[in-house]
This record gives structure tokens, C-alpha cells and sequence, in this order.
């Protein structure tokens, strides 16, 4: 009997044991989510709309801003519209004519609700209020605002729509910094009872919405337009396809201006082809063609396997290798020359030269130092990079031809930064575009990349000079600026289609920095295609001189007399 007692005894305890782990599983474990399940059952709950962040140039002046506008839906089976108040309203939308096909179909459509127009003005929403229409109302609708256009298309990339239909950031900034420029929306909770009727006297809470935070670039928007402006006359000058301009702070690696032509408008993006969406700087791999062989000729003076007054033993003629006769631009020689002489001419026998001293293993050792072959790390959203295939690939007439810019290809913000590095004295910044990060009246600067070293002082010293020499008894001598020292080097690379080279279709270009002996900045122009002369000595390095003048003149810099670094 006894025993019996102590079974249902522990039974019971037991039981109540179950019965206490199961209450505060429920009350303490599941409590939030019973919350919110209960507040969906006696309450509801309406978004408040949170500002999505700005972007601003480099002195704070708004680069993208949000505006008030509105959607105008329509719901057909409560339509009332005459005649006339349909001309008059389509009159008033944008997008008059896709208005029109909505409000046709109104009179047949099964649907409910319809959308009419999208970023509809507040005044144009007054209007059309005023008319008192029936079955038309509005949503909330914020637009962002691209006060630049298409000139900065490439920087701020544009807002869209996600698989959610939420609006997310695409391409350059707003792709980037998407997350960190999106608010958080805020919420009006309030209760309601069974039959779902506001309960008078519970109380209404309110979550704010917390807004997204503001991005300070580095764009400087004087040299931006001059930039873009300049490369609008470019394009017509030289009747090229397309343009780029990039301008780099020489010491600190912060982007001053980026632009490419053609372009598209951010606010009606959809209107344009895809293909254009991309930064072409960013994303658009080339062959550097003459440009890389500041690359190469400056890696080889960092190795000590030549100096500026080495003798080319090979430069009296053509090369062939592996079957393929190598001959320079013009089909002229000129035996013993110099590794200066050899940047003055441009001279392809003369790099074959300085690869052979470098050795393939070197040479793509420092190729790779260089940052080709990787991102730049740059913070617009859509970079990439061509690889470089792995150094067993590599035959001996493929590095021949990487020694002058052919075989090889790389970015516009790759060449940049690699010939800036010989700007900064060896030393490669990586690329940015966003300084800093304003929340409400917090502001905070982002930390800057690591720089690196990567060819010693005097070799870069020495390719700067190797350089100047180009551009003062070069080619593009005719277009200097008086009074100012200028290191710089052309390029004319073939564009390669279907395993082979189109005579017809290049890319002229030129990268420099000035003054070369203290640099302020480091620009890098290139012309696909240009109709009046396929060089970059005669398209590319005049478009980038007259640049430079212009940012001369901005910077306030002096002219003095040339002198060596």
C-alpha cells in the first residue's frame, strides 16, 4: 500500500514537473513569437516610410537626394471618367502614352486595382486631385533624384526593384553601399477588435524609422564636369565609339572624377540597354597596348637587370619568336638604343629587350605586384578583373607581347592605379570613392586602404624621368602645356575579335601625372575607336592635356621650368 502512496506520489510530481517545464517553454522560450502572433490577431501595424541616405560630392554639395512623388493607381470597377477629364489626366502624367493603354484597358480589365503612373509630383498629384475623379488614388511613392544625370551615371549606379519589389540598390555606389545607405522602416502598431475596429482607448505605439546614412565621396565636382565636359568634345572631335576619363589623387588613391561615354540617365535606367549599365573603368577589361610598358620598363629598373642608359642589343630589326615576326609600330629601328630611347620611340623590340632581362618569372611577379590580375578593391559594386592565365601557360611569345601591351588584359582602374604607383614613388594605393559616412549629425571616416610598396624609390624615380623624356621630345610633345612638367605615356592597342586582331577597331589612350615632379593628380584617357586617327599620340594625349590644363588652372599650380627629380 505504502508503495502504491509513493508511485502516484511521484506520479504527480512528476506530472507537475512536465506540466511547470511546458508553462515556462511557452512563457519565457516562445514568448516573443506569441506576442507577435497576438498582435496580428488584435492588432495591426503600418509601415512608416524610412529615407534612403544621399550622396554627396566631396564638399558636401548633393550628388543623389530623395524627392516626393507618388503613385497614381486606378481601381476599374469604381472609375469615373469622362472624356475630357481622361484627356486632361493623361496630359498630366508622365508617361502619357503608357497612361492611356491603363486607362484603355480600364473598361475591360477583370483586375481591381491597377497601376497608373509612377512618380507622379506632388504638384501634378494636386492637380489631378482637384478634378475629383473617382477610383483614382495615390500611394507614397519616394523617387530618387540624380541631380548629375549621366554625367555620374557610373558613380551612383541607380535604385530598383529586387524579386521582393522592394527597392534595392544596383551598380557603382548604391550598389555597393546598398545596406548602409537603406533605412529601417518604422511602425504604427494599434489595436483592434474582433471586427477589426479601432479600440478607442488602448494606445497607438510607434517604432521610429531609423534613415539610411549619407555617403561623402570623393568626387570633386569641378573636375567632374570638367571631365565630362571635355570628353563630350572628345568624342565629337575624334568621332570615337566610346570614352573614358579617370582622375586619381596622386598620394592618397581618392577618386576625383570618373566618366565614361556613352552613358545612361539613373532615373529611367529601363530605357536603356543593359549592356550599359556597367562601369566600364571598373568592369571592362582592354589590352593597355603601350601604356603597360611603363609597367614593365619600371619593374626592370626596380630588378637592376637594365638602367636608363642600357644599350637594347636587338633593337636594329624585327624579332620573330615562336614563328611570329615582332616589329615596332612604324616598321622603323633603331639599333643601340637606350632604355630611355626605348620609351621615347615606343619601341616593341626594345621591350622584347627588357622582358628577356626580366625574365618571365619576374616579370609576371611583378606584373602581379603591380595589382593586375586582382581587384583593386575600388567600392563600386559591379568591379572585376581579367585573370592572368597561370605562369606555366605562358609561352615565350606571350610574355614577349605583355612587355609592350598586347596579350594581356586589364582595366582602366587597374592601369590607373599601376602607373599612379610610379607616380607615389613605388608606393600602390588602392583606389577609393567614399571618404566618409554621416548618420544624423555623426560623421565618420572611413579607414584608408593599405598602401604598399612595391618597386623601390629610384626606380620610380627613374621611369618618371624615363617618361617626362616621352612626353617632352615624344609625339605628344605638340600638345604640352607651357610651363608645365608632364610624365606620361601613349597607347594604341588592336582590339583582338574571334582570335584575332581588327586593323580597323582600337583603343587609343593615354595615363600621366603632373606636375611629374610633385603629382597632384594621375588621369588615365581612352577612345575606342576613334575615326580621325587610329594613335593615341593624336586622340588620346590631346583630350588629356587639354584636361589637365584645365586642372592646372582649378589647383592653382604654377608653371616653372623644367627641372630633373
Amino acid at each position: 500500500m505504502e508503495l502504491r502512496h509513493r508511485l502516484l506520489q511521484s506520479l504527480f510530481i512528476g506530472w507537475f514537473l512536465i506540466l511547470l517545464l511546458r508553462l515556462g517553454y511557452w512563457q519565457i522560450v516562445k514568448a516573443g513569437e506569441l506576442r507577435e502572433l497576438a498582435v496580428t490577431q488584435y492588432g495591426t501595424s503600418t509601415s512608416i516610410y524610412a529615407p534612403r541616405g544621399e550622396i554627396r560630392f566631396s564638399d558636401g554639395y548633393p550628388m543623389v537626394i530623395n524627392s516626393e512623388s507618388y503613385l497614381g493607381f486606378i481601381e476599374p470597377g469604381k472609375l469615373g471618367l469622362n472624356a475630357e477629364q481622361k484627356d486632361q489626366l493623361i496630359g498630366l502624367l508622365p508617361a502619357s502614352e503608357s497612361a492611356k493603354k491603363i486607362l484603355d484597358l480600364a473598361s475591360v480589365t477583370h483586375l481591381s486595382w491597377l497601376p497608373l503612373a509612377h512618380q507622379i509630383p506632388p504638384k501634378v498629384k494636386a492637380q489631378i486631385e482637384q478634378m475629383k475623379i473617382s477610383g483614382l488614388g495615390f500611394e507614397f511613392e519616394p523617387s530618387r533624384n540624380y541631380l548629375s544625370g549621366s554625367s555620374s551615371a557610373y558613380i551612383t549606379g541607380f535604385i530598383g526593384k529586387n524579386q521582393s519589389g522592394e527597392s534595392e540598390g544596383y551598380f557603382g555606389l548604391e550598389g555597393y553601399y546598398n545596406r548602409t545607405l537603406t533605412g529601417k522602416p518604422g511602425k504604427v502598431i494599434e489595436d483592434r477588435d474582433a471586427l477589426g475596429r479601432p479600440i478607442v482607448i488602448s494606445q497607438h505605439r510607434i517604432i521610429q524609422p531609423q534613415p539610411g546614412k549619407n555617403l561623402v565621396t570623393s568626387i570633386d565636382r569641378t573636375v567632374q564636369y570638367y571631365a565630362f565636359q571635355k570628353l563630350k568634345e572628345g568624342l565629337d572631335k575624334y568621332k570615337a565609339k566610346a570614352g573614358s576619363v579617370a582622375i586619381m589623387e596622386t598620394k592618397t588613391g581618392k577618386i576625383l572624377a570618373m566618366v565614361s561615354l556613352p552613358a545612361y540617365d539613373p532615373v529611367s535606367f529601363s530605357d536603356f540597354d543593359r549592356e550599359l549599365f556597367k562601369n566600364p573603368i571598373v568592369s571592362e577589361g582592354y589590352e593597355p597596348g603601350s601604356t603597360f610598358k611603363a609597367i614593365v620598363m619600371a619593374s626592370a629598373l626596380d630588378a637592376k637587370v637594365v638602367a636608363p642608359d642600357s644599350v637594347c642589343t636587338i633593337c636594329g630589326g624585327p624579332q620573330t619568336i615562336s614563328g611570329e615576326t615582332i616589329k615596332n609600330w612604324n616598321d622603323q629601328y633603331h639599333a643601340n638604343s637606350s632604355m630611355t630611347d626605348v620609351i621615347l620611340h615606343s619601341d616593341n623590340i626594345g621591350m622584347v629587350f627588357v622582358s628577356r632581362q626580366l625574365g618571365k618569372t619576374k616579370m609576371l611577379e611583378y606584373i602581379r605586384k603591380f595589382g593586375f590580375g586582382n581587384p583593386t578593391g575600388i567600392d563600386i559594386q559591379e568591379e572585376s578583373t581579367p585573370t592572368l592565365r597561370p605562369d606555366n601557360q605562358w609561352e615565350d611569345i606571350d610574355w614577349a607581347t605583355a612587355a609592350f601591351g598586347q596579350g594581356i588584359a586589364v582595366t582602366r582602374i587597374q592601369m590607373l592605379a599601376g602607373v599612379n604607383a610610379i607616380a607615389n614613388g613605388g608606393i600602390l594605393v588602392p583606389p577609393r570613392v567614399v571618404e566618409k559616412i554621416q548618420s544624423g549629425k555623426d560623421e565618420k571616416n572611413l579607414p584608408v586602404p593599405d598602401s604598399q610598396r612595391i618597386i623601390s624609390r629610384p626606380a620610380a624615380i627613374a621611369m618618371t624621368n624615363m617618361m617626362i623624356n616621352g612626353v617632352e621630345k615624344g609625339e605628344v610633345r605638340y600638345y604640352r602645356v607651357p610651363g608645365y612638367v608632364v610624365a606620361g605615356k601613349t597607347g594604341t592597342a588592336q582590339v583582338p575579335i574571334a582570335g584575332h586582331y581588327d586593323e580597323t577597331k582600337v583603343i587609343a589612350s593615354f595615363v600621366g601625372f603632373a606636375p611629374a615632379l610633385d603629382p597632384i593628380f594621375t588621369m588615365i584617357v581612352t577612345l575606342r575607336e576613334p575615326q580621325t586617327s587610329p594613335w593615341g599620340s593624336t586622340t588620346a594625349a590631346p583630350l588629356w592635356f587639354s584636361i589637365a590644363e584645365k586642372l592646372f588652372r582649378y589647383y592653382q599650380i604654377p608653371p616653372k621650368a623644367r627641372a630633373g627629380l
